[in-house]
C-alpha cells in the first residue's frame, strides 16, 4: 500500500470513527431496561449519560435530563469526561490532519512538516480511540456489576422463593457504537503512523572524495596544462603562455624579432 493510500484510508477511518463517537455520546441508549423476566410491560426504561428517558406502550416517550452533577456516580462522570477528551482530541486530529494530506499542497511545505504533521494527528486519532473505548468499557463494568447485585436482590424471604420486583439494565446499543467507533479511530491513527513513516524524506549520505596531482610542478591554464613530476636528471622547468604550455627549450628553437633588436 503507497503512503498517499494509507494516509487517505486512515485519515477516513479516523473521521469515521469520531463521527461513531459522537454519536454514542448524544445517544440515549446506554442503558436499557431488561425484559428478560417481564417481557410484556407498559414502560420502557432507557439511560444515557446526560438524561433518562421513559417509554410507554402507547409510543408517548418522556425524557428527563440530569440536573445535577455532584449527585451523580462517579463512574458516570468518568465516563462523560473519557467521551468528551476522546472527541476533542479526534477533532484536533482531523485539523491537524488536514494540513498533513500528501494529496493537498499548501504553499511551499516541505514533506518533513508533513510527516511531522501525520504523526502528531495519528497519536492524537490513538488516544481518542482509547478514550473511547475506556469510557464505554467502564459503563459496561458498572452495569454488569449492579447488573448481579440487583440479580441477588430480587430474591429475598422464605429461603429465596419470593421474587420482588426490581428493575434491571443491560447494555444498550450505544456501547457497541462507542466500541466500534473507537476501534476505527484507534486503526486510523495507527495507519496514520504507519504513513509518517513514508513522508519522512530519505536522507543521502554523499562522500567526498579528494583528487591530488601525482606530481609536484602542476600549471592550469584554460588553454590546456602539463605536468611534471619532478623526478628525473632531464627534468627542466616549464612557462605557460597564453594558448598553451611549451618548455624552455621549445622557445628558444623559435627565436623572435625581438631577439635581435
Amino acid at each position: 500500500m503507497s503512503t498517499t493510500t494509507c494516509q487517505v484510508v486512515g485519515f477516513l477511518l479516523s473521521i469515521l470513527g469520531l463521527t461513531g463517537c459522537i454519536a454514542s455520546t448524544v445517544m440515549d441508549m446506554w442503558s436499557t431496561q431488561d425484559l428478560y423476566d417481564n417481557p410484556v410491560t407498559a414502560v420502557f426504561q432507557y439511560e444515557g449519560l446526560w438524561r433518562s428517558c421513559v417509554r410507554q406502550s402507547s409510543g408517548f416517550t418522556e425524557c428527563r435530563p440530569y440536573f445535577t452533577i455532584l449527585g451523580l456516580p462517579a463512574m458516570l462522570q468518568a465516563v462523560r469526561a473519557l467521551m468528551v477528551v476522546g472527541i476533542v482530541l479526534g477533532a484536533i486530529g482531523v485539523l491537524v490532519s488536514i494540513f498533513a494530506l500528501k494529496c493537498i499542497r499548501i504553499g511551499s511545505m516541505e514533506d518533513s512538516a508533513k510527516a511531522k504533521m501525520t504523526l502528531t494527528s495519528g497519536i492524537m486519532f490513538i488516544i481518542a480511540g482509547l478514550c473511547a473505548i475506556a469510557g464505554v468499557s467502564v459503563f459496561a463494568n458498572m452495569l454488569v456489576t449492579n447488573f448481579w447485585m440487583s440479580t441477588a436482590g430480587m430474591y429475598t424471604g422464605l429461603g429465596g422463593m419470593v421474587q420482588t420486583v426490581q428493575t434491571r439494565y443491560t447494555f444498550g446499543s450505544a456501547l457497541f457504537v462507542g466500541w466500534v467507533a473507537g476501534g476505527l479511530t484507534l486503526i486510523g491513527g495507527v495507519m496514520m503512523c504507519i504513513a509518517c513513516r513514508g513522508l519522512v524524506p530519505e536522507e543521502t549520505n554523499y562522500k567526498a572524495v579528494s583528487y591530488h596531482a601525482s606530481g609536484h610542478n602542476v600549471a592550469y591554464k584554460s588553454g590546456g596544462f602539463k605536468a611534471s613530476t619532478g623526478f628525473g636528471p632531464n627534468t627542466k622547468n616549464k612557462r605557460i603562455y597564453d594558448g598553451g604550455a611549451h618548455t624552455e627549450d621549445e622557445v628558444q628553437s623559435h627565436p623572435s624579432k625581438y631577439d635581435y633588436v
